[in-house]
């Protein structure tokens, strides 16, 4: 979408709901690529659930959008104009579960120069799958609202982080909005969001995920169906492996499937991290 469809997206969709704020311009290119809205104050819990509520009709998804350092004056990389849609692919041209096959065999090789793990750790960081790719994990029925516990986690999240802001992007969901929005938070492993985009947009089908967070290298989820038992998490713990190594080798102590898969067992919000 140009920038003259967007702007007349929101002229036409949101004019008079919308505190102050602004079109963001990409650093890249000929500044003709504005994808997304910035709020110039924080967000509500009401504004985001509105703004929820009127996706269908608007074709605008909001983002509670963070910041590296929100007291720095830039709100990077949102305010700072570091979003990179020209780069990125479609979601729509992945598999999701090739994508996290080929992830899970690259993180997972066993390299005799690694300054970090030796053979030995790497394959147990990975236990009980070591190098063996376990396949999806399976979707599990429910009655939860998906909607309704993304809310819910939208209060929580503006409660521990008050300055977070509001973004909306013309996008059709949540995962779709990564890639849409130019977002380049994983680019340390892949700078193509649509690959990561692409994973979302299948656990928003099979576990009822809800994007609702986004900040310059941390994505921010919540999930209607999480794992319940031993056997879902590690299936699911993973997916998260391959779609985020880091939330294991730098995020959960010990640094083993395991340990993380008993941090995800029941939790309605997934969170991810790259270095």
């Amino acid at each position: 979408m140009n920038v003259g469809q967007l702007t007349e997206l929101f002229s036409v969709s949101v004019e008079g709901l919308l505190p102050p704020g602004r079109l963001v311009t990409s650093d890249e290119g000929n500044g003709d690529a504005q994808p997304l809205w910035l709020s110039d104050r924080p967000a509500t819990a009401e504004l985001w659930t509105r703004m929820h509520a009127d996706h269908p009709r608007s074709g605008l998804w909001p983002l509670l959008l963070d910041s590296l350092n929100p007291n720095d004056g830039e709100f990077r990389p949102w305010g700072s104009g570091e979003v990179f849609t020209e780069q990125m692919s479609a979601p729509t041209h992945h598999d999701p579960a090739r994508l996290l096959e080929q992830w899970w065999a690259t993180y997972t090789a066993v390299d005799e120069g690694d300054d970090m793990l030796d053979a030995d750790r790497r394959l147990a960081v990975t236990a009980p799958f070591g190098q063996t790719w376990p396949g999806h994990a399976p979707s599990w029925k429910t009655e939860a609202n998906p909607d309704r516990l993304a809310a819910e986690y939208v209060q929580a999240f503006l409660a521990d982080r008050p300055l977070t802001r509001l973004g909306l992007v013309a996008a059709a969901s949540g995962a779709e909005a990564l890639t849409a929005a130019g977002w380049a938070g994983p680019c340390n492993y892949d700078n193509d969001t649509a690959k990561f985009s692409a994973v979302v947009r299948g656990w928003e089908r099979r576990f009822g995920a809800r994007v609702v967070a986004v900040g310059f290298s941390t994505l921010h989820l919540s999930v209607a169906v999480p794992p319940t038992n031993e056997h879902e998490a590690l299936l699911v713990a993973a997916e998260h492996f391959a779609f985020c190594p880091d939330n294991i080798w730098q995020g959960s102590r010990p640094y083993t499937l395991a340990a993380y898969s008993e941090r995800i067992t029941g939790t309605h919000r997934w969170d991810f991290w790259w270095d």
